[in-house]
């Protein structure tokens, strides 16, 4: 089944045709989703806007200032987009990090000594050897999996490790992953950065 909602303005809004059919920008339909979806769900619909060249930044911050419904929601949004991921997954799990205070650069290109490309990674730890990865089904294929393992001993080989997570774990062991990064950084266990993510767990589709 299909909910439909249908939004009646007293101006035209912001469209642009594609094939012949007329539909809002990308900016414009973000702003409506804004009016009812959570944070979480807007990152991933605003990272993939992004990265897909249907609107950029500049786009969503004049957007954003305008006093219509969904607007302020759309504003506090912008600071977590990035147009570098490459799938609602890394989306998802590059929010996990930023609501836990764990500072991350994403697709991080890995060089050895000598300079030679290693690794494209999904997520870096900043100030750290770890980066952190989502391993969807394909990684299983076997081509992928022979593929992956290489890799994997070629970040081993110069001091980088590496940890993959599958949606699972990202939606439901959020504790079990900002436990092991405070680790790493030496930081003390604070559950306020785990309330943080499970908040915007709750008030997301997932």
């Amino acid at each position: 089944n299909f909910a439909f909602f249908v939004c009646r303005h007293p101006r035209p809004v912001p469209a642009e045709t594609d094939d012949g059919l007329t539909i809002t920008t990308g900016a414009e339909t973000l702003l409506a989703a804004a009016r009812d979806l959570g944070l979480l769900d807007l990152v991933i619909l605003g990272d993939s806007a992004l990265r897909c060249g249907h609107c950029t930044l500049h786009d969503l911050r004049a957007t954003a200032a305008q006093r219509r419904r969904g607007a302020p929601r759309l504003r506090t949004v912008l600071p977590l987009l990035d147009a570098r991921s490459e799938s609602p997954w890394e989306s998802v799990m590059r929010v996990l990090h930023l609501a836990a205070e764990i500072n991350v650069e994403p697709q991080k290109k890995i060089y050895d000594r000598h300079d030679h490309f290693v690794a494209r990674a999904d997520l870096w730890l900043v100030g750290t050897r770890r980066i952190h990865e989502y391993d969807g089904g394909i990684h299983r294929d076997r081509l992928v999996h022979r593929s992956d393992l290489a890799r994997d001993r070629r970040l081993v080989e110069i001091d980088w490790q590496r940890m993959g997570f599958t949606s699972t774990q990202i939606l439901h062991e959020g504790a079990s992953i900002i436990a092991s990064a405070d680790r790493l950084l030496g930081r003390r266990w604070d559950p306020r950065r785990l309330a943080r993510w499970e908040a915007l767990l709750e008030d997301s589709l997932f």
